[in-house]
């Protein structure tokens, strides 16, 4: 396939998934769902567990899917061009992120996120260890032990990108449930990667890279915070005229964002946790402003659902073909509700949370959607874990995302709770050491 004719297949591609993830959007909001849930689900659908099942042919020549790489298929450019829309759209997320009720909600982040951690790790590795000794869903050159931490590390995150996208279709940002549950999520995250890179280097018998992972990743984080920071507050007299955000300051900030999502991709942590770290440290005011108005609308319309759709066309759940595989699955299930839901709903609890609000925190903790999808993604490339452990773990991502409004429309209570936006404190404040 030449590039003419690439290009001219990409762009009918583009057009067919963007229709079919917002009629998949507008039944889903019928429905009390966000339209991210839908091209989730969208993503499966397109792949070989439905439309290549019910027409093969024509899923397979809009598609084209070459595994041993041998001629340009989909994966040669519809990967790179999801990582981008996951870039951007984790850069939004940041500069939504309220620092300042983190700071002042610390010590029930931190109690959600371990808890919710710590259990549902614990689930999954039991479960790896079932699976590793009765079935054939690690491939043998996957250790036990590897094999529990992967399979652990994927049960405790949380979808961090689609936790903001429903906290922000629940109205609940600048809340208290909705930035417990976003700086628990933060946490969950960045532990779960570390995780992943130990189980990387040791797959690969490289010891050296977890330390660059972990050690690198707290080194960036510290230089971005220290240094970024404060060179982006200097350089607001230039990069900000007239309360608008120039054309030049506009190229600086994608131009940074690139630079910080090549690092982290590069030492091991992926490019998202790059993008989400400057988003945060990004001045408020006219900067975030500007720059989520110029770059939400696209991303969210045409980049994201690219990613949803590359990992749909990973998964095949035909490969769940007998009974005591689908009882494992539903076994997955269980764990990470269980281990997730309830353990974060407790710990806010035990912080202090009113019962209600520690409810919803719990059933947003349990979403896993798309980061979920990153990590067993990476765990499929890598051959950590086969095709029928990786069509399991997507079937746990997408029920448990389903499951969250719904839930939380329950609990919660629909109409007699009224979020209430706490105000966001002055840059200084953030500063300050809190009691």
């Amino acid at each position: 396939m030449n590039n003419t004719h690439l290009a001219l297949h990409f762009f009918l591609q583009l057009a067919v998934i963007l229709l079919f993830c917002r009629i998949a959007g507008a039944i889903a909001i019928r429905l009390g769902q966000p339209q991210v849930v839908a091209e989730m689900v969208a993503g499966v659908l397109l792949g070989p567990s439905l439309f290549g099942l019910l027409w093969p042919h024509a899923q397979q020549q809009l598609f084209p899917w070459d595994t041993t790489q041998q001629v340009r298929d989909t994966q040669s450019y519809l990967f790179p061009a999801s990582q981008l829309g996951l870039a951007l759209y984790m850069f939004v997320v940041g500069m939504e992120f309220r620092v300042d009720i983190v700071r002042r909600r610390l010590k029930s982040s931190i109690a959600v996120s371990i808890a919710g951690m710590v259990a549902p790790f614990i689930l999954g590795a039991i479960l790896a260890w079932i699976f590793f000794f009765h079935t054939d869903l690690f491939p043998k050159k996957t250790s036990l032990w590897e094999a529990m931490l992967f399979l652990g590390a994927s049960m405790c995150i949380t979808a961090f990108p689609m936790l903001a996208r429903i906290i922000h279709f629940k109205k609940l940002n600048g809340t208290t449930m909705g930035t417990v549950a976003m700086g628990a999520g933060a946490i969950n995250d960045a532990a779960a990667w570390c995780l992943l890179a130990v189980v990387v280097a040791s797959f690969n018998r490289e010891w050296s890279h977890a330390l660059i992972n972990i050690g690198g990743g707290i080194a960036f984080v510290g230089f971005t915070v220290v240094v970024v920071r404060q060179l982006l507050v200097f350089l607001q007299k230039w990069l900000v005229k007239n309360d608008t955000l120039t054309e030049p300051g506009f190229v600086v900030c994608l131009a940074l964002l690139a630079l910080c999502a090549w690092v982290t991709d590069g030492i091991g942590l992926h490019a998202v946790f790059g993008a989400f770290t400057l988003g945060a440290v990004i001045p408020r005011g006219t900067m975030t402003r500007d720059l989520m108005a110029r770059i939400e609308p696209l991303t969210v319309a045409l980049l994201l659902p690219l990613f949803f759709t590359y990992s749909g066309l990973n998964t095949k759940i035909g490969l769940l073909n007998s009974a005591f595989l689908w009882m494992m699955c539903g076994a997955v299930l269980l764990a990470a509700v269980l281990g997730k839901g309830v353990a974060s709903w407790l710990a806010a609890r035990f912080t202090g949370i009113p019962n209600r609000e520690a409810m919803g925190i719990g059933t947003l903790m349990n979403s896993r959607g798309l980061m979920e999808l990153i990590i067993i993604n990476i765990g499929l490339q890598r051959g950590i874990i086969t095709e029928g452990l990786f069509a399991t773990l997507v079937i746990m991502a997408v029920i448990t995302t389903l499951m969250t409004s719904p839930i939380f429309e329950l609990l919660v209570c629909r109409g007699s709770y009224k979020p209430v936006n706490e105000p966001e404190a002055p840059f200084p404040a953030k500063l300050k050491t809190l009691p």
